[in-house]
C-alpha cells in the first residue's frame, strides 16, 4: 500500500511539472491553453509540488498571486500529509507488510 502511495505521488508529480510546461509552451504560440481548473485539479491530488518546481522553472504564472502563493502552501500541506502517512504506516507496521 505504502508502494502505491509513493509511485502515485511521484507521478501525479511528475504530470504537475510537465503540465505547468505544455500550458506555458502553448501560451508562447498562441493556443488554447490548459484551464486554470485542471491545473488547479491536478495541484489538489497531491500535484502541488511538481506544478510548483514547474512553475518556478519555466517561469509560468509566477504573476497571478493565487499560483505564485497558493501551489507553495498548497505543496507544503501535501507534503506533510504525505509526511504524516509514511509515519502512520511505519508506525502500524503496514509498510512491513
Amino acid at each position: 500500500m505504502l508502494n502505491l502511495l509513493m509511485i502515485y505521488f511521484i507521478i501525479i508529480n511528475v504530470i504537475g511539472f510537465y503540465i505547468m510546461r505544455a500550458d506555458k509552451a502553448k501560451a508562447r504560440k498562441n493556443e488554447y491553453r490548459i484551464s486554470e481548473k485542471t491545473l488547479w485539479l491536478v495541484a489538489l491530488f497531491l500535484g502541488a509540488t511538481g506544478m510548483t518546481l514547474g512553475m518556478k522553472t519555466f517561469r509560468h504564472k509566477t504573476k497571478h498571486l493565487q499560483f505564485s502563493i497558493g501551489l507553495p502552501v498548497l505543496a507544503l500541506l501535501e507534503m506533510a500529509l504525505c509526511i504524516y502517512l509514511l509515519y502512520s504506516f511505519v508506525i502500524s507496521g503496514l509498510a512491513l507488510q
